[in-house]
């Protein structure tokens, strides 16, 4: 680059002169100026707004720019300070301090540096109105964030038109649900499989003229047509994932295929191990057995081959991207990554310019907010991990395309999810604290658990939806009369105030009711909230669903450990691909 282009005239790349504050241990960039040089005039704001998908909102981001140039006032500065006195005579210092942050990491799954040049990077972003399909607002700190990362195969950028689907107008190629715990102690990392079979809801779906278009749903489809097939936008493949899962999604991330070409180049190159030679001419990847540092082009190859490991298929190919997804990982949180600013200069850069996002973090100010809440993960507390699947049995044998869920094993690995239960290893005093506190709640169900039932006849409750998704009270009673055969129920509507976790209230002599329902429903031994004096005959329980409740017949008590048999690896942890 030249130094024109990175607005400098003394050709001195900003990079070069970077230096660590040892006050607040971070890396600032000092620009000197001579007396002689005027101030840059301020730009005009509103110059050069995020690139917007059509039908999204227009956003305040301010102008692009290429870099720091002399006299731009810091993010967030003023202009006008004073000179420093003595030692430089009419020069100024002017300190642009990049914070630590994990942008890259919602792509990836990595942490990354911060950011100064936000008008710049604002200006990078692909930002796409999705409606209700997930949260508008900023992240609680008492709930999980679950973020749709999506990668998609539509031949956009340059040098990728050898590659994938030559008509595909853009499906969801790979699709990961990262969920964040509420404690920010660790996270999951879900990979769904394209091919897997779902129903697919009815999306409604921001048009060029800024009406909405409800793009008809479609039953027994592939899950990778959930986005672009009939103009559906990653609000749909969002809804989808809701419909599969049971769990909601807050936000997406959408990159292409130069993503991975753009981030691995930028980090110098992905570490990688495979256990025998490669030369895949699909995927135009060619490998000998042994350790490899791959970048660019051949890092493309490498999450893109079917046909060089395992058995040769979509999920040994998902299990290649988890391994090279934790490797960068592992590499973007590295000594020699972190304390590059030229790393970091172009990490930022790389990972603006190949995302796309819904407006709900659809700034660098947003993202940077979002990059807060995760910066804190361990690597060893991140686990990837694949829905479970087998082969759809609809299809011919020697003919199978497609898959469908392993309910056996997939119900109990999304409860975990839903529950907010780590697949992995925490720190142990947390850990064991988390045990106890299980093992005392599972205690105290069992000594409430303990007694006889009402017969499902005669069970009354009365149901308010106290924070649950729209409609929890109506599904609720729908379910129980005509699923689980307690005609005694009734719909109240909503609670009088929003609970955050489900309770049921009983009476002492109600116990046998409340039994039978907590069984039906799966409520942990907190939801039982039992009074002390009798109620009179035929009068019912109150049972109020909470912000906790996830859909009618979805056990509140999540298990603790993860289904024998389920693919997972943890982030930390370095794997040769077979």
């Amino acid at each position: 680059m030249d130094a024109q282009s990175r607005g400098r005239a003394d050709e001195i790349d900003p990079a070069d002169q970077w230096v660590l504050n040892p006050r607040t241990g971070n890396y600032e960039l000092r620009l000197e100026q001579s007396a002689a040089q005027a101030p840059s005039q301020r730009r005009a704001p509103g110059t050069t707004p995020p690139r917007r998908t059509p039908g999204s909102p227009a956003s305040p981001a301010g102008p692009a720019v290429p870099g720091p140039r002399r006299g731009d006032a810091p993010p967030g500065g003023r202009r006008g300070a004073r000179p420093r006195r003595g030692g430089g005579g009419g020069r100024r210092k002017k300190i642009l301090v990049v914070t630590g942050g994990t942008l890259a990491f919602l792509l990836v799954g990595g942490s990354i540096a911060g950011y100064l040049y936000y008008d710049h990077l604002n200006g990078n972003l692909n930002v796409t109105d999705v409606g209700d399909a997930g949260t508008s607002g900023g992240f609680s700190k008492d709930q999980p964030i679950n973020i749709l990362v999506i990668g998609t195969d539509k031949r956009s950028g340059a040098g990728n038109e050898g590659y994938g689907d030559a008509g595909s107008v853009g499906h969801a190629d790979t699709t990961i649900l990262f969920h964040v715990a509420k404690d920010r102690s660790n996270a999951t990392a879900l990979s769904i499989p394209r091919d897997l079979i779902t129903d697919v809801p009815t999306c409604p779906t921001k048009q060029p003229d800024g009406s909405t278009k409800d793009i008809p749903g479609e039953r027994g489809a592939r899950f990778n047509t959930s986005l672009g097939q009939a103009g559906r936008d990653p609000g749909c493949t969002m809804r989808t994932v809701k419909e599969l899962t049971g769990i909601q999604v807050d936000h997406f991330m959408m990159a292409d295929f130069n993503a991975v070409k753009n981030l691995s180049t930028a980090v110098g190159g992905v570490p990688v191990c495979v256990a025998k030679d490669v030369n895949d001419k699909d995927s135009k990847l060619k490998l000998t057995a042994g350790e490899h540092r791959l970048q660019g082009e051949q890092a493309l190859a490498f999450v893109r081959t079917r046909h060089a490991f395992g058995q040769r298929s979509d999920l040994d190919r998902i299990k290649t991207q988890q391994q090279f997804l934790g490797s960068m990982m592992r590499e973007m949180k590295s000594k020699e990554t972190l304390t590059s600013p030229q790393k970091f200069l172009s990490l930022a850069e790389a990972a603006t310019k190949s995302l796309s996002v819904d407006s709900g973090i659809g700034s660098i100010a947003k993202l940077t907010d979002l990059a807060g809440e995760l910066k804190g993960i361990d690597l060893k507390n991140i686990t990837f991990t694949t829905l479970p699947v087998i082969d759809n049995p609809a299809e011919p044998v020697g003919s199978k395309a497609t898959v469908v869920v392993k309910q056996a094993q997939a119900e109990p690995l999304l409860q975990m999810i839903r529950g907010d239960v780590s697949l992995t290893e925490v720190e142990k005093k947390e850990q064991a604290a988390k045990d106890a506190a299980a093992s005392d709640a599972k205690a105290k169900l069992d000594a409430l658990m303990q007694g006889p039932r009402a017969a499902a006849a005669d069970v009354r409750v009365e149901v308010y939806n106290g924070g649950g998704p729209a409609g929890s009270a109506s599904g609720t009673l729908n379910w129980l009369q005509n699923t689980k055969g307690v005609p005694k129920s009734s719909n109240l509507g909503n609670a009088p105030a929003k609970v955050a976790a489900t309770q049921l209230e009983y009476a002492p002599n109600q116990a046998d009711q409340a039994r039978a329902l907590a069984e039906m429903m799966g409520l942990p031994a907190t939801a039982l909230k039992m009074g002390t004096a009798d109620a009179a005959p035929k009068t019912p329980m109150k049972l109020t669903l909470g912000a906790d409740f996830k859909g009618a017949g979805v056990s509140l008590t999540a298990p603790q450990q993860a289904p024998e048999g389920v693919q997972r690896v943890e982030a930390d942890k370095s794997v040769c691909a077979k």
